[in-house]
């Protein structure tokens, strides 16, 4: 329609001539004529818009009509170079858009993960700010805002697809299988940092280059164009933050707390000033989430360990699947110290934990000390479900010095420090003795001589075989017993069998060596003194393999 009155310009003055207006200068309208050749163009929308070299013809036309629709001509002039304007910026706007799709950087995730981004080919660049120049000062601001933004929102949400981060409900992550949650929460933490450290200081360098001539537009089109990627990953992130609480979750959250924790400094330098603190915000409350999920879980396992961990022990006296589940857990943890420090520090349960923020402990090494203090008590406990009282206390061997071995060879030994694994040790010590008592006692009390008197030659046959013959009873139970329990430690297997040696042997010994010779040769010897010394220990190097064997007697006179 503009086009069409425009051609009736001269006519209709030379109908309806205006009083004072005179005709425009020659100069001015052979000016107009030649510019208006340059920038009307077709208007078959089909024809593909080519920017060449030709682009530079075409560019200082544009200077022209601006120029001549902010001169001193004739208002006639000025309005037909503003018409054209018209026609050039759909031009520049339909270009700008060609010459940004055409030459945006694809982001390669195939090779690595250590990417070396850009995110527009700089040959291009400065054609984009001779037009961006042009449109800013014909204040068509608006439009080249919304065609930059609405390019580079799309480039933008290409590449956080291609780094493995999709567009999720609540739903869709509170439905999702925990490996494959898990993995997503990896490569958001991985796109998060790739995007906040390098892909977006980019794009902030690309929109101040464009938007160069208007410095108030640079932040509102950053934001916008980058809005849309910026809230996709932290909506992500707040969806697995308001999620059931989750042991299999805890380490990708944590995983998540560290990335977006340390983007921060990032995140304040590209949404600066007033127009960012909208995202800001939004990323400090998807912080605030995920610790608070973190604390909760953590939290969530100490009382569920406590209130629900009692199960039955294995009945050889190994390791309890609770001190094997425990540590485990404690031994992935462990590689997240730091991050738990921060979230445990920070959090309003830490003082109600006692889980103060020390120069002796940090406040996970707390956290830490208060669950292995419960798994010890679940121990101790579950141990009284044994009815024989020696194997109770092989099965508290076996797993406090589990537990000690693990924080020693791990870093949790930094973080409880090295009397804690000495008091560990220390009660496995106790415990030893305390077996060796249970155990050893009835036995050892049938190689006393106190009822045979002082003399060997007063001593009774009968009460002798009596002794040798409970002695065999008691040993022999013990061996059957003791041989299906286990101690899969070798170190703590061998210390034992050498304390029980020590007590055991030389009680045998003397007793053997003084009262077997009294009933050599009598009728049904052998089934009463049926082992030698050496016998006796041969076996006691078959107890705690967890293979039942009954033990051979050969005589040795």
């Amino acid at each position: 329609m503009m086009r069409i009155f425009s051609g009736f310009d001269n006519r209709l003055s030379g109908i309806f001539p205006c009083s004072g207006a005179g005709n425009p200068e020659p100069s001015d309208e052979s000016f107009l004529a030649s510019t208006e050749k340059v920038l009307r163009r077709p208007d078959d929308s089909s024809i593909e818009f080519i920017w060449d070299d030709n682009s530079a013809v075409f560019l200082s036309a544009v200077d022209d009509a601006i120029s001549l629709s902010t001169s001193s001509a004739s208002a006639d002039v000025r309005s037909r170079a503003e018409v054209l304007l018209q026609y050039a910026m759909s031009y520049l706007e339909d270009q700008f858009r060609h010459i940004m799709i055409r030459n945006a950087a694809q982001l390669d995730v195939r090779i690595s993960d250590d990417y070396s981004p850009s995110v527009f080919l700089s040959d291009a660049l400065a054609d984009l700010k001779e037009i961006a120049d042009r449109m800013i000062i014909s204040g068509y601001v608006k439009e080249l805002c919304q065609v930059y933004c609405s390019v580079r929102r799309e480039i933008l949400d290409d590449y956080i697809y291609a780094l493995g981060v999709v567009r999720l409900s609540i739903e869709d992550v509170r439905n999702m299988e925990c490996g494959t949650l898990d993995d997503m929460m990896k490569k958001w933490a991985n796109a998060l940092r790739l995007m906040l450290r390098e892909i977006l200081v980019l794009e902030r360098k690309l929109c101040d280059h464009v938007f160069a001539g208007a410095e108030e537009l640079k932040d509102e089109c950053f934001l916008e164009s980058t809005r849309g990627c910026t809230i996709q990953l932290l909506n992500f992130a707040d969806a697995v933050a308001i999620s059931q609480p989750s042991l299999e979750k805890l380490s990708g959250i944590l995983e998540m707390y560290g990335a977006l924790n340390n983007v921060k400094p990032e995140l304040s330098f590209l949404f600066s000033g007033e127009s960012g603190k909208y995202m800001l915000d939004e990323a400090d409350g998807v912080l605030k989430n995920l610790q608070v999920i973190a604390v909760r879980t953590l939290s969530q396992f100490d009382n569920a360990l406590q209130k629900n961990a009692r199960g039955k022990p294995l009945h050889c006296g190994g390791l309890h699947e609770v001190t094997n589940y425990v540590m485990n857990y404690v031994g992935l943890l462990v590689d997240y110290h730091n991050l738990l420090d921060s979230v445990l520090c920070e959090s309003r349960e830490v003082s109600s934990d006692n889980l103060k923020c020390t120069e002796e402990m940090s406040p996970f090494g707390h956290y830490l000390q208060k669950l292995l203090l419960n798994l010890d008590l679940i121990i101790v406990e579950d141990s009284k479900l044994y009815e024989n009282e020696a194997l109770q206390y092989v099965f508290l061997m076996n797993n406090i010095l589990y537990i000690a071995k693990k924080v020693k060879e791990s870093a949790m030994r930094s973080l409880l420090g090295d009397q804690w694994v000495k008091k560990m040790q220390g009660q496995v010590r106790h415990y030893s003795m305390r077996y060796l008592r249970a155990s050893w006692i009835k036995a050892l009390s049938y190689l006393k001589g106190d009822e045979l008197g002082g003399s060997t030659y007063n001593a009774s046959n009968a009460v002798i075989k009596d002794k040798f013959r409970n002695f065999n009873l008691a040993f022999e139970e013990i061996y059957r017993t003791q041989t299906t329990w286990i101690i899969p430690d070798p170190q703590l297997r061998e210390e034992l069998r050498i304390s029980i040696s020590e007590k055991v042997i030389p009680a045998y010994r003397a007793f053997w060596g003084r009262y077997g010779s009294r009933l050599e040769g009598l009728r049904h010897a052998a089934k009463h003194v049926k082992y030698t010394p050496e016998d006796i220990e041969n076996h006691l190097a078959n107890l705690f393999e967890g293979s039942q064997a009954l033990p051979s007697h050969p005589r040795r006179w």
